[in-house]
């Protein structure tokens, strides 16, 4: 059969659209009881109204089919007498077919009979339900040059079904061809919202029923990219509706970003950017799938920023985005904002990054290099040397400075102190060994540590890339604020996202400071153990604002806060004490020499856990505490209870000991310091009071080998504290149900026995069994 012929004429629908015009208010005089970003009262109805006011179909919704198996008839139109008996109902037959309604026809899975030809959706002049007396039962008719075809379905649902996906396929290659080559703007432009029309009226559910003219509309712009910005916002205004539940496809983010870029002050970008903005971060999973997305939603933020009031603008929008509760509905929309906020910063840094001959490398941006001479003239994002280039003589901070040290005075001498210079085998170094002298490159944070060479740079931004950056760097600033986004932003930022370049600009780390200030004041473990490094070996946000770092500006007093709250938690071990004398023991001796409470404590547990094996370096310790009165009187402290230490630690007393039942904390340590311990090696607190403070006193107990603290309030801090302390622990008896973290790595757990800790610890929710036969 030949189905060859012409589609119908257009049609065309008149909507309402507000003329777009660049006004000083927009968001700045928002009122309280109106949704931010939702418009002002007194313009016309913005294009997400629209919705309300269209002619939407009632009744049964249908899925649009793409294929399917239905009954089909052909019938020729009579022209002779013989004819007309031919097609009489009485010799019609049908014929099944496995039907696909593609992008241009109606097509038969197996060519033969009435349809071994397509049926081109151009030739079909009607389509319409039968409806005449004895008419087949559920049949479609569609009319072509020279005849008609009927479709017969199972049943009535599922001839709707049908009709309404042969219709809408029929009309979106109407629109695809007008709109293919447009002539008058004018007409195109009533096209398009003749097609959102259809789209928003279709009974049709189906995600490609709002794609599809999206799409349309999208290679339309692509393919027209002198048009006048009159044309952008009328075009923006109609396709509005299409975006209340769709995220705009690529080449359409292009548009939209331009226009954010072209006409920031534009009423659309306020009407119909910012629902589809704030549907994006509620609901997007994924940028690196669709980066055009993210480059809209930063390229809209952008726009708010170039208002007026830009930057109450940017906090309003940010604050609609959590809501007015203390809990954000949204889950994805932290992350999405992180998201947009680390690309933008980046992007102020990229020309810089991507321009290798003006970028120094670490090893000079640690050195102070100046650039050679016969490198490229300088972009606009640069490393600028003030002169003179020759930086002055310095000496670097080390873990041990030279001090201005007073003799000790004759009140304590420093021989009393009762402290074990035997290498402990978990202790290392104090002092850090310098980087490589050699071409290899250095670590991220030992290229960025402070020095007077290191001072003498900085990085100067265009005017645009600067005003991004304290954009975005307010927006890092206001998430930090909210309590519920703190530990996920935390997260987030844990593995320091940055590129070096921002970490050497000052501008950039002195802003990033709110947010990590944010995260040392609170007191959730979650939170601030993100200063850490987000593993071992490698340097965290404690090391870059810490002095000798080169974010620190403020002498220390940041980190004296991150490391006060983190000695408040569960960070009061070894391991962490071993990392400050490692790596940050000058700074610290350098704050508790000015009196820093908090420093003159870390020094004080250093010489009590003998984590220093130095005797020099514990002697200028000593002299350091003694210079101020606070470290005077917690040093003082510190030998007598080394005394009382010794005293108990000697060796002798009862092997085995069991506290009677309902003794305290202040009970064990009244008994401990009633004589010499140093033989215990079995301890029975069972059916105490004791809690984790008693750890305190169980590690001074060298030679214990069992413990038994079953049906006491005995917690996770006290756990750490006998891990680190009692090498000789060899039974442990427990009775925790509130305990809700484990650590048996790299133990002989067996998996009965894991079964039954999980039984018996029904609160217990982080667990690390690896390498053990649990694993």
């Amino acid at each position: 059969m030949d189905f060859n012929g012409s589609g119908g004429g257009n049609e065309v629908h008149n909507n309402q659209f507000y003329p777009s015009e660049e006004s000083k208010p927009l968001l700045g005089e928002m009122s309280a009881q109106q949704p931010p970003l939702e418009g002002n009262n007194n313009h016309k109805a913005g294009p997400c109204s629209k919705r309300s006011l269209l002619l939407s179909s009632s009744g049964m919704r249908y899925k649009l089919l793409q294929e399917g198996d239905i009954q089909v008839c052909v019938v020729k139109h009579p022209r002779t007498f013989l004819s007309k008996i031919l097609t009489s109902k009485f010799l019609r037959r049908w014929e099944p077919h496995h039907l696909t309604l593609t992008d241009s026809s109606l097509m038969s899975a197996t060519p033969t009979g009435y349809m071994e030809a397509p049926l081109s959706y151009s030739t079909i002049e009607d389509l319409q339900l039968l409806s005449w007396d004895n008419a087949p039962k559920y049949c479609v008719q569609l009319s072509f040059p020279g005849g008609t075809v009927l479709l017969q379905a199972a049943n009535s649902y599922l001839r709707d079904q049908w009709f309404h996906s042969i219709q809408w396929k029929k009309k979106i290659y109407k629109y695809r061809k007008v709109l293919n080559n447009p002539s008058r703007w004018d007409v195109v432009l009533k096209e398009i919202r003749a097609l959102v029309d259809m789209a928003l009226s279709s009974p049709l559910q189906d995600e490609s029923i709002h794609q599809a003219p999206l799409h349309i509309i999208s290679t339309l712009l692509s393919e027209n990219i002198n048009l006048s910005a009159q044309d952008h916002e009328n075009i923006i205004v109609a396709i509005a509706p299409l975006l209340e539940n769709n995220h705009p496809p690529p080449d359409l983010c292009e548009f939209f970003c331009k226009h954010c870029r072209e006409r920031p002050r534009s009423m659309v970008v306020i009407e119909v950017f910012t629902p589809v903005v704030q549907r994006i971060l509620k609901h997007n999973m994924d940028f690196g799938k669709c980066p055009r997305l993210r480059l809209f939603t930063q390229e809209y933020i952008l726009a708010l920023n170039e208002l007026n009031a830009g930057m109450e603008v940017v906090k309003k929008f940010i604050h609609s985005m959590h809501g007015p509760t203390g809990q954000c509905p949204h889950p994805r929309v932290l992350p999405n904002l992180v998201a947009v906020c680390l690309a933008a910063i980046y992007s102020c840094y990229e020309e810089f990054i991507n321009s290798r001959d003006n970028s120094p490398s670490l090893k000079e941006i640690r050195n102070g290099c100046q650039q050679q001479s016969d490198r490229k003239p300088p972009m606009p994002l640069r490393l600028l040397r003030p002169e003179p280039p020759t930086p002055p003589p310095t000496t670097t901070l080390s873990p041990t400075p030279a001090l201005p040290l007073s003799p000790p005075p004759s009140i304590v001498n420093s021989s009393e102190i009762l402290v074990e210079l035997e290498r402990n085998n978990n202790t290392t170094n104090t002092l850090r060994k310098g980087p490589s002298e050699g071409d290899s490159e250095p670590n991220l944070i030992d290229c960025l540590l402070v020095s007077p060479a290191l001072n003498a740079l900085s990085i100067q931004l265009p005017a645009h890339a600067d005003r991004v950056l304290g954009c975005f760097a307010l927006i890092l600033k206001m998430l930090s604020d909210y309590d519920d986004w703190r530990p996920a932003l935390a997260s987030l930022l844990q593995p320091i996202p940055f590129p070096k370049e921002a970490l050497a600009h000052a501008k950039f780390t002195k802003e990033l400071k709110y947010v990590i200030q944010r995260f040392a004041e609170d007191p959730r473990q979650e939170v601030h153990s993100c200063l850490l490094s987000v593993r071992s070996g490698k340097d965290g946000w404690f090391q870059l604002y810490s002095p000798g770092g080169v974010a620190c500006d403020d002498d220390g007093e940041l980190f004296a806060s991150m490391v006060h709250i983190l000695m408040g938690s569960c960070y009061k071990t070894k391991k962490f004490l071993l990392s400050l004398a490692e790596n940050k023991l000058g700074p610290c001796m350098l704050l508790a020499l000015r009196g820093n409470q908090t420093m003159v404590e870390i020094l004080c547990l250093m010489l009590e856990y003998n984590i220093i094996e130095n005797k020099d370096t514990q002697l200028q310790i000593i002299s350091t505490l003694e210079s101020t009165h606070v470290g005077l009187r917690m040093y003082e402290q510190l030998c007598d209870r080394q005394r009382e230490l010794k005293e108990l630690q000697r060796k002798g007393g009862p092997t085995r000991l069991t506290l009677p039942s309902k003794s305290t904390d202040a009970d064990l340590a009244r008994l401990l310091s009633s004589g010499s311990f140093g033989n215990l090696e079995n301890l029975s607190l069972a059916f105490t009071n004791v809690t984790s403070a008693c750890a305190e006193q169980l590690i001074k107990l060298p030679s214990l080998k069992q413990l038994n603290l079953w049906s006491t309030q005995f917690g996770d801090t006290g756990l750490r504290l006998l891990s680190e302390h009692l090498a000789c622990l060899q039974v442990l008896n427990l009775s925790m149900k509130s305990l809700c973290s484990l650590n048996m790595n790299s133990t002989k757990l067996t998996a009965d026995t894991y079964e039954d800790l999980k039984a018996k610890l029904p609160n217990l929710k982080e667990v690390d069994v690896r390498y053990t036969e649990a694993w």
